[in-house]
């Protein structure tokens, strides 16, 4: 198996890394207390932009294909984590977001019946104690709806990732398409809930619109549109991986902007999550083929090929008409076998070299 190319692999993890500036832009920039509604300026605008853009709509089974994957991967899954964040401080929600990857690899065995690398499940144990070490902070509550919330929501982009790696796109659409198609239904399932909850728009100001702008052109479109095409061309468990990605940057950036500080322990869990993000990008170590486990005696140089062993113990005593010239004593047996060479495996050209001689 190769390795995919590292450009599709920083492309996709620019999704995360823009996820992980979620935290920072709304708490500095946004109205207060209005998840819903960002998540709902997130999503909705970003996919009838994309949409009008793409001027391309679903037809057939992709409406409803369409539906299902918005519904996983944006409708359900934006308020699932925000109640989460709501009712789980202490960076339990973020713990729960990361065993994402360990859900997809059962999914990817289940659904997409693919074998699942050891060392990215092992990845995944790592990332998500990693993302603990960083993100927990002591007495954390542990509230029975926040922690359901959390693994529902984790669990259903889960599956929206491996169903979007199954189903593919349909012949002729684009990235760009595909992902507004999501954002659009994802969108219009969070409308009723984000006004039945939180009512009408609240002003916005200048930063406000600024910070909307950004987590819906930046973090949402783009971030988006590069995640999904990442999941149609690498292996599920494999992108979702990189989500560990998001709160490490909320962590660095908070470090950062904020002035927040990081302990020796939350650094070192920071590295442990980076270095299994790493592995897991790695491709899975190659088997050994049959031929390749023989060893091969070293010959001249030239094209090197495994042949199988000549029928017969005077197959490599014949000149180029096919006469056997091996010497015999009066016993009839070979006079050089004792000193006979041994045999190469290797080819200096089209025909085998011409007669044997002890």
């Amino acid at each position: 198996m190769s390795a995919p190319r590292p450009s599709l692999v920083a492309a996709t993890a620019f999704a995360p890394v823009v996820w992980g500036s979620t935290y920072l832009v709304t708490t500095e920039f946004l109205p207060p207390d209005r998840p819903l509604l960002t998540a709902l300026l997130r999503a909705l605008p970003a996919g009838l932009l994309l949409v009008a853009a793409t001027r391309t709509i679903p037809r057939g089974g992709w409406w409803w294909r369409a539906a299902v994957l918005g519904t996983l991967n944006i409708g359900m899954f934006f308020p699932l984590l925000f109640l989460a964040a709501y009712r789980l401080p202490g960076g339990v929600a973020a713990v729960l977001g990361s065993v994402q990857p360990l859900i997809v690899a059962g999914l990817t065995r289940a659904v997409l019946h693919e074998t699942v690398p050891l060392h990215r499940v092992l990845a995944g144990v790592a990332a998500t104690t990693g993302v603990a070490l960083v993100v927990l902070r002591s007495g954390a509550a542990l509230d029975p709806l926040g922690i359901t919330a959390g693994l529902v929501g984790a669990a259903g982009m889960a599956a929206g990732l491996v169903l979007t790696r199954a189903w593919g796109k349909p012949a002729g659409v684009g990235d760009l398409a595909l992902t507004g198609w999501q954002l659009t239904a994802g969108g219009l399932v969070i409308a009723p809930l984000a006004f039945a909850v939180e009512g009408p728009f609240p002003a916005v100001g200048a930063v406000a619109a600024g910070g909307y702008l950004w987590l819906g052109l930046v973090g949402t479109a783009a971030a988006y549109t590069l995640w999904f095409r990442g999941v149609g061309r690498l292996p599920a468990l494999q992108v979702s991986l990189l989500g560990a990605l998001s709160p490490l940057t909320a962590a660095l950036l908070g470090w950062a902007v904020l002035g927040q500080t990081l302990s020796p322990l939350q650094l070192g869990g920071f590295a442990v999550a980076l270095a299994a993000t790493v592995l897991g990008q790695l491709p899975p170590p190659r088997r050994l083929r049959p031929e390749t486990a023989r060893p091969e005696t070293a010959g001249p140089a030239g094209p090197s090929v495994s042949t199988p062993e000549p029928a017969g113990r005077d197959a490599d005593n014949r000149d180029a008409t096919g006469r056997n010239t091996t010497s015999r004593d009066a016993t009839g047996r070979d006079a050089g076998r004792a000193h006979r060479p041994a045999r190469s495996l290797r080819v200096r050209s089209a025909h085998r070299v011409g007669s044997l001689k002890p």
